[in-house]
């Protein structure tokens, strides 16, 4: 990959982190300066504006209801929903936090809640947790150690158990030209909670890390993945599922379709994220089968009105936000 590439891919992955980056930046950006990082074990380093003691129930079983209809208004235009949700990096690593730092019961059970709750509703997803359980094997891991984001390891893995899904519950019209995998390539830089979070001083010390990901196609298959050609699948979320980590080119291999994506950083948010898909002229000429949303788990305690989470263009009343997905599928 060029280095123009790296340089590009690098800040998309720095800029998940979402206003938790922009206070930081405010106040200096060292990681003294506000609780952006906790320091770990051996280098681990996780976000710090994750809370740690307690979960918003009343606030996740809203946003959940608010998904619950949306599945409701893609089923009526024959268009199937996955909820795709990747496990917080603090909760999947509790042996690698400081000892200062104690997650509440309530944290360590959200995950399994939140799956609980999916099922209840019957919107279809599966448990990503137990799939980057299984990436942990040797020198891989499910996270970057200095670094906010899943591995490439990780990635593909939740891309096979996405079509997996999608398989057994939609059947796609046969169309081929699924996207072709580039040879595994090594990156060694600073991860981005390193990058963003602390003194040039913390950050040496800290050191870099190993980037083991695909190299990217520069013709064939993967051409068709990012244009805009028709997809029967279109992914819809933040920097975990942007091109550089592999998960939308490894869908799209599996499933032998293109796979379409709609990504923004963090600090944009799922909401608006999933309206910039709907309400995109694309997807009102040729609407897909099959929506792969991914939220992060945190997340989902977060509404579309949550004005401290996400940035002020991403920010409306949920009666607003319903509206605005209506009239997108009315089109």
């Amino acid at each position: 990959m060029k280095q123009s590439h790296l340089q590009s891919a690098a800040a998309a992955l720095a800029s998940a982190c979402g206003k938790a980056l922009v206070y930081a930046m405010l106040l200096g950006g060292a990681a003294h300066a506000a609780p952006s990082i906790i320091e770990g074990q051996d280098g681990w380093l996780f976000p710090g504006w994750e809370r740690s003691d307690k979960v918003e129930r009343a606030r996740l079983e809203a946003n959940l209801k608010l998904v619950q209809e949306v599945r409701d208004q893609l089923q009526t235009k024959q268009i199937g929903l996955v909820l795709m949700v990747v496990p917080a990096k603090a909760a999947f690593y509790q042996q690698r936090l400081p000892a200062t730092t104690r997650l509440s019961a309530d944290i360590q059970s959200r995950y399994g809640d939140i799956q609980t709750l999916l099922a209840k509703a019957g919107i279809p997803t599966f448990d990503d947790r137990a799939v980057l359980q299984a990436v942990e094997q040797g020198k891989q891991t499910a996270f970057y150690r200095a670094d906010y984001h899943w591995t490439a390891w990780a990635a593909e893995a939740s891309a096979e158990a996405t079509a997996q899904l999608i398989r057994t519950q939609w059947r796609l019209p046969a169309a081929g030209g699924g996207a072709t995998l580039g040879e595994w390539t090594n990156d060694r830089r600073y991860g981005d909670l390193a990058t963003n979070f602390m003194s040039p001083e913390d950050r040496k010390r800290i050191g870099r890390d190993i980037y083991t990901v695909r190299k990217q196609a520069e013709a064939g298959a993967n051409a068709a993945l990012l244009d805009s050609a028709p997809a029967q699948v279109l992914v819809v979320g933040n920097s975990f599922v942007q091109p550089y980590l592999g998960y939308t080119q490894k869908l799209s291999n599996l499933l032998d379709q293109a796979v379409g994506l709609t990504w923004n950083p963090g600090n944009v948010g799922p909401w608006k994220t999933l309206l910039d898909a709907l309400e995109n002229a694309e997807f009102a000429q040729h609407k897909t089968k099959v929506i792969v949303w991914q939220f992060n788990e945190a997340q989902l305690e977060n509404g579309p009105d949550a004005a401290d989470s996400w940035d002020a263009k991403g920010v409306m009343s949920a009666a607003s936000w319903r509206s605005r997905v209506a009239a997108a599928l009315s089109r």
